[in-house]
C-alpha cells in the first residue's frame, strides 16, 4: 500500500528534528556531510524514531541542494550526498516498512536576491532527481516562507514526477504567510497546482500551529500535514533551547487531528519522545473526513492618510524638482543644521534629504532631525535608510516610526559596510538588500507587515533607490536599476558625477525608461577633499579634468570654493537640459554653497520661462 492509500485511511506520525538531535551530540556543523562521513550516526537517529512508532522518516537532506552546500565548499557533492541520505533511510525502514521521504528544503527566506526562481528550479531538478534514484516514497517540501519559491517547486517537480509530493510553507505569524496570503488560500493553491499532501512546519510551536489551522478547510484533493516546533525559542546560558514536554506535544497532535490534519510529525526541538506521545494518542484513531470552519471577522486595513505634499517622483515626471543633502552631525549641537536646512528650504528646495550614517560613522538620527523639521519648521525630510544598522524588527520598527511622524519620503540603500567607518569592528546585519527593503516598504504600503500579518493602516511612503553611474559598463548598472523598479522603486538618486559627457551618458542609457532620476551634483571645496573622493570614497570618481581645475587652485580656500560652485553650475547646466530631478549633497555643512547652486537652478528655470514666453 502506497503512502497516498494509507492516509486515505489512517492517521501516520513521522520523525521529529534531525538538528536537534545531532546538535544535542555535540555535532555543529554541515548536518548533510553526515550522510558520507558518519552514516551510522543518521541511521541510529532514524532507528530511534522507528523505535518511536514514526510511521514515516526522512531522509538528512534539508540543505542538500548546491546552493546551501557551498557553504562547506561541498557544492559538487550533491549527487553523493543524497543518494547516501536516501540509501540510509532506506536501510533503517526496510524491517518495518515504514515509508521514507525526501527531504528538500526551501532556499530563500526573506531575501529574495539569495537566489532566482530559475536558479532555485535548477538546484531543486538536480537534488530531486538524485533523491528519485533512491525510489523514496514520497519527495517532502518543507521551510518555504517564500510561497512563490514554494509554488514553483511544485510546479516542476509535479512535471518531473509523479511520486507524492509533501509542500510545508512556514509561518512568522499565525494563519498568514510573509506575503500576507492566508494559509487557507495558501494550501488551496499548493493543492490546485499537484501538490498531495499540504500543511506547515517549523517556525511555531503546537499551540500557534493549532491555531492557524483552525482558518484552514480541508482541501479539495489534497491532505493536510504539520510539523511543528516542540515549543517557541528560549535562552538558556546563552544556547537556543525547546522547552515542551512530550505529552503536551502528544496532546496537541489530537488537536491537530480534529483540525483535519492526517500526517502528523515534528520539527525544531521534537525527539523521538514527542513523537512517542504523539503515536500513542493518534496511532489507532480515523482521520477526520468533513470539518466545518467558522470565517473570522476580516480585519479592516484602513487607507493611508494623504500626504501633505505632492510625492516626489510624480512632481519631478512633471516640472523641476530639487532636494539637497544636509548630513545630520556628528555631534549633539544641532544648531547648524537647523539653520542650514531652514535657510535651504526657503530658497525652495522641494526637500532635505538626511544619509543614514554615512561612511558607516554615527550621526544624530534621521529620525529625530526629520521629525523636528517637520514639526518645527514645517520642513520636508527625505530620509535615507540602510539595511547595514537594523535587523528586520529594527527595519520594520523604524518603518512604522517613520510613518507615525509623518515623515514618507525614504531612500533605501545597503548602506556602507562597518568597516570603512569609525567602528570597524561592529557588525553589518545586512538581512535583506537595497532591492528587497525596497519590495518590503511596498508591503506596508499594502498594510501588511514584513512578517505579513495586518498593520491595521496602509503606510504612504515614497521609496527613492540608489544610482551609481560611475562604474565602467553603465548597461550593468541600468540592469539593476530595472530590477528595482520591479521591485517598487519609485524614483533615483544618483551618486555625485563630474562631467557633463557622464550625464549625458546617463540620459541615453536610461531614456527608455519613465522613473525620474535626479542627477547627483556635489561642489568640491579643495583638492584634498577632491582626491579624497577620488580615491577613497566608494561609488565616486572624478574626470582628471577636473581634479586639475581644483589642483590649480593651490591652498587658496577662497578660490577653491569657486571653482568648486563652478564646476557644480556647469554639471548643472547639463543636468538640467536633460533631466527634472537635481540633487544637491552639501559638503561639510557649506550649505551657502548648496544656496548658490539653488539659485543658479533658479535662473537656469527662469530664463527658460521666459524664452518660452517670447514664442
Amino acid at each position: 500500500m502506497g503512502l497516498l492509500d494509507k492516509l486515505r485511511t489512517n492517521m501516520l506520525t513521522a520523525d521529529g528534528a534531525m538538528g536537534t538531535l545531532l546538535y544535542s551530540y555535540g555535532i555543529d556543523y554541515c548536518n548533510e556531510e553526515l550522510n558520507i562521513e558518519r552514516p551510522e550516526i543518521i541511521e541510529k537517529i532514524h532507528q530511534d524514531y522507528i523505535a518511536a512508532g514514526a510511521d514515516i522518516i526522512q531522509t538528512n537532506t534539508y540543505g542538500a541542494n548546491a546552493i546551501k552546500l557551498e557553504r562547506y565548499g561541498l557544492e559538487n557533492s550533491v549527487k553523493e550526498i543524497n543518494e547516501a541520505a536516501i540509501q540510509i533511510a532506506k536501510r533503517a525502514a526496510a524491517p518495518g516498512g515504514q515509508f521514507v521521504l525526501g527531504t528538500i528544503g526551501a532556499i530563500r527566506g526573506i531575501r529574495k536576491s539569495d537566489a532566482t526562481i530559475e536558479e532555485i528550479i535548477q538546484m531543486v531538478d538536480g537534488q530531486a532527481k538524485h533523491l528519485l534514484t533512491g525510489n523514496p516514497d514520497g519527495l517532502l517540501l518543507e521551510t518555504y516562507y517564500d510561497f512563490e519559491e514554494l509554488a514553483a517547486t511544485v510546479t516542476h517537480l509535479r512535471k518531473l514526477t509523479n511520486t507524492p509530493i509533501i509542500a510545508q510553507v512556514s509561518m512568522h505569524d499565525p494563519g498568514i504567510l510573509q506575503n500576507g496570503l492566508s494559509l487557507n488560500d495558501a494550501l488551496n493553491q499548493l493543492d490546485a497546482l499537484g501538490a498531495d499532501v499540504v500543511g506547515v512546519n517549523c517556525r511555531l510551536g503546537p499551540f500557534h500551529t493549532i491555531q492557524a489551522l483552525e482558518e484552514v478547510a480541508l482541501p479539495k484533493n489534497a491532505f493536510l500535514s504539520a510539523f511543528p516546533n516542540a515549543s517557541l525559542l528560549d535562552m538558556e546560558d546563552g544556547r537556543l533551547v525547546y522547552e515542551s514536554e512530550a505529552d503536551y506535544f502528544g496532546k496537541a497532535a489530537l488537536l491537530l487531528r480534529e483540525e483535519g490534519v492526517r500526517l502528523i510529525g515534528g520539527c525544531c526541538g521534537t525527539t523521538p519522545k514527542h513523537i512517542e506521545a504523539a503515536k500513542k494518542l493518534i496511532g489507532h484513531l480515523p482521520p477526520l473526513t468533513a470539518k466545518v470552519v467558522t470565517p473570522k471577522k476580516p480585519i479592516i486595513i484602513r487607507e493611508a492618510e494623504p500626504n501633505s505634499h505632492e510625492p516626489l517622483h510624480e512632481k519631478a515626471q512633471k516640472e523641476r524638482t530639487i532636494i539637497v543633502e544636509l548630513d545630520t552631525p556628528r555631534h549633539l549641537d544641532t544648531t547648524t543644521f537647523m539653520e542650514g536646512a531652514t535657510k535651504l528650504y526657503d530658497a525652495g528646495v522641494d526637500a532635505v534629504t538626511m544619509a543614514d550614517n554615512s561612511l558607516a560613522s554615527p550621526r544624530i538620527s534621521n529620525m529625530a532631525m526629520g521629525s523636528m523639521l517637520k514639526l518645527q519648521n514645517n520642513i520636508r525630510p527625505l530620509a535615507h535608510i540602510t539595511c547595514r544598522d537594523r535587523n528586520l524588527i529594527g527595519l520594520q520598527s523604524h518603518l512604522m516610526g517613520l510613518d507615525a511622524l509623518g515623515i514618507h519620503d525614504i531612500l533605501a540603500v545597503t548602506g556602507d559596510p562597518t568597516k570603512v567607518g569609525d567602528f570597524p569592528g561592529a557588525t553589518s546585519v545586512y538581512d535583506v538588500s537595497s532591492l528587497e527593503l525596497i519590495q518590503l516598504i511596498k508591503q506596508l504600503n499594502e498594510g501588511i507587515s514584513f512578517s505579513g500579518k495586518s498593520l491595521r493602516k496602509k503606510a504612504n511612503f515614497s521609496i527613492a533607490a540608489a544610482f551609481n553611474p560611475n562604474v565602467r559598463v553603465l548597461d550593468r548598472a541600468v540592469k539593476r536599476l530595472e530590477k528595482k523598479i520591479e521591485c517598487g522603486a519609485d524614483y533615483f538618486i544618483t551618486q555625485p558625477v563630474y562631467t557633463k559627457e557622464k550625464i549625458q551618458e546617463i540620459y541615453e542609457a536610461t531614456k527608455h525608461l519613465t522613473t525620474p532620476i535626479f542627477i547627483g551634483v556635489m561642489p568640491l571645496t579643495n583638492i584634498r577633499n577632491s582626491e579624497f573622493l577620488h580615491n577613497e570614497v566608494p561609488g565616486i570618481k572624478l574626470s582628471e579634468e577636473v581634479l586639475a581645475r581644483m589642483r590649480a587652485c593651490g591652498e587658496d580656500r577662497a578660490r577653491a570654493t569657486a571653482e568648486g560652485i563652478q564646476i557644480a553650475k556647469e554639471l548643472i547646466d547639463t543636468a538640467a537640459e536633460l533631466f527634472n530631478g537635481i540633487y544637491i549633497i552639501t559638503p561639510f555643512f557649506r550649505y551657502d554653497m548648496s544656496l548658490e547652486l539653488i539659485d543658479h537652478i533658479k535662473e537656469i528655470d527662469g530664463k527658460k520661462v521666459r524664452e518660452n514666453s517670447y514664442v
